[in-house]
């Protein structure tokens, strides 16, 4: 139960490391990740919405894995796959999972509410609301 405590405080002061619109170096991103692939999407993501934030609202641990439910937040000021700045401010759902070892995540599974994105971008019009 002790190591399940640690990992989750790993991932909430990686978290914390993060926030409050740091810019995301490498040096930083390797304080916390081993991850190769993981710090290239992180890379990818400051480039197109520089200094974005993300939120923590659910922590779950198990094993060496811990699950956050959380939102990410950033104004899209870069480039996005060929998409030129909106300038638009978005908010957005995701989640992951990140596999701890040794005091670094040295994996992670992501999935994100890529339609969200788009909408909010104005790349695709907007889904209207059921009635």
């Amino acid at each position: 139960m002790e190591q399940l405590q640690k990992n989750k405080e790993f991932i909430i002061n990686y978290f914390n490391a993060l926030a409050g619109g740091v810019g995301k170096s490498r040096a930083l991103l390797e304080q916390y990740i081993a991850d190769e692939g993981l710090i290239g999407h992180i890379e990818f993501f400051e480039a197109a919405f520089p200094r974005y934030e993300v939120f923590a609202d659910e922590v779950t641990a198990e094993d060496n894995r811990v699950v956050v439910k959380a939102r990410f937040k950033g104004t899209h000021l870069g480039d996005l796959s060929g998409i030129a700045p909106t300038y638009k401010t978005v908010e957005f759902p995701f989640a992951i999972r990140y596999e701890i070892e040794n005091n670094k995540i040295i994996s992670h599974w992501l999935i994100a509410d890529q339609m969200s994105l788009m909408e909010q971008l104005g790349i695709i019009p907007a889904a209207e609301a059921a009635h």
